[in-house]
């Protein structure tokens, strides 16, 4: 099959298109036939091993362990192991394969519990935008600060991947929602169902007080986002700071920062990690169909071309979502 393969860390052009061998499913997987797999910022982490303290994640220091890169998945079910029965060949499904990675390829093998049934009323290219973004967004807005009917809630990065979620999640919840982005897509958040939009480039967010922050962007210090806190409100970070590349810890500053504060705010200072797993999935496709949540894509590209759309994301700072088809 062919896929995108990387052996050494670098820019987008060590990656390469080539045939490698068509994973088997073990006992507890399932071999998807890939139809479109999205780009993600860990892409652009894991292709460069930067910053240096991602390449722990990694198993290796000196070059990636996984040499097919993605996550993010859709496509049709071709075999399944021996300990999976719900799915049979043919089914239309949705995923994340975590940091085993292996999405952009033809084929990828996927642990049952990180699979789930395609949403009805989405294209392979708009679900395959779904799994990590949407599941960040998620777990952020319901698991960690409970969002409910009435609250404020503001989403610093709102027209990125995550936030394009964030937002409609948020609503879907009963909140008034802020997003906060740059000029050239206040019109994209609106049309998402923000209640007011902030562009940061001439307005300071932080001058309003909110129930809930969710940074996905890490471009204001701590002591700004918690300004925007009411006393008791909440901070969920998912995005650690403006990064350039070439560093150790790079964009966990802000992250290590926050840890380190907590102990002594009454404000809730929360780090959020993203877990992949189906019953996420299922819930947001329930989202999806009811018409509540609608994936946005940017731009698609060809599997082939996938170093570009990473350089798409990595130098253009892309709207909502970059998807590869098959």
């Amino acid at each position: 099959m062919k896929a995108i393969v990387q052996e050494r860390y670098g820019p987008p052009d060590v990656l390469e298109f080539r045939d490698v061998p068509v994973p088997v499913a073990g006992a507890d997987e399932v071999l998807v036939a890939v139809r479109a797999a999205a780009v993600n910022a860990w892409d652009w982490h894991m292709m460069r091993g930067d910053p240096y303290l991602s390449r722990l994640t990694t198993g290796s220091l000196r070059r990636p362990k996984r040499t097919v890169r993605g996550r993010d998945f859709a496509g049709v079910v071709a075999a399944v192991g021996g300990n999976v029965t719900d799915l049979r060949p043919g089914a239309e499904v949705y995923g994340d394969l975590g940091s085993a990675e292996g999405a952009f390829a033809e084929y990828a093998c996927v642990p049952r519990g990180q699979v789930a049934r395609k949403p009805a009323n989405l294209t392979f290219e708009q679900a395959a935008a779904v799994p990590l973004a949407a599941n960040t967004a998620l777990m952020g807005l319901r698991d960690v600060a409970d969002v409910r009917a009435g609250q404020r809630v503001l989403v610093n990065g709102a027209s990125g991947g995550v936030g394009t979620f964030a937002v409609q999640l948020a609503k879907s919840f009963g909140a008034h929602v802020t997003g906060v982005c740059r000029t050239r897509n206040v019109g994209l958040v609106r049309e998402l169902g923000a209640d007011e939009v902030v562009d940061y480039t001439r307005e300071d967010f932080t001058r309003q007080r909110y129930d809930v922050v969710f940074d996905l962007v890490g471009n204001r210090s701590l002591t700004a986002l918690r300004r925007a806190l009411v006393p008791r409100g909440t901070l969920v970070l998912s995005g650690g700071g403006v990064y350039r590349g070439g560093s150790v810890v790079g964009p966990m500053g802000l992250i290590i920062r926050s840890q380190l504060v907590r102990p002594f705010v009454r404000q809730r200072v929360v780090v959020l990690i993203e877990v992949p797993g189906s019953a996420n999935l299922d819930t947001l496709r329930a989202l999806i169909e009811a018409g509540e949540v609608t994936p946005a894509v940017d731009r698609t590209y060809p599997l082939c071309e996938a170093a570009a759309a990473i350089r798409y994301v990595e130098e253009e700072h892309a709207r909502a979502k970059v998807v590869l088809t098959g």
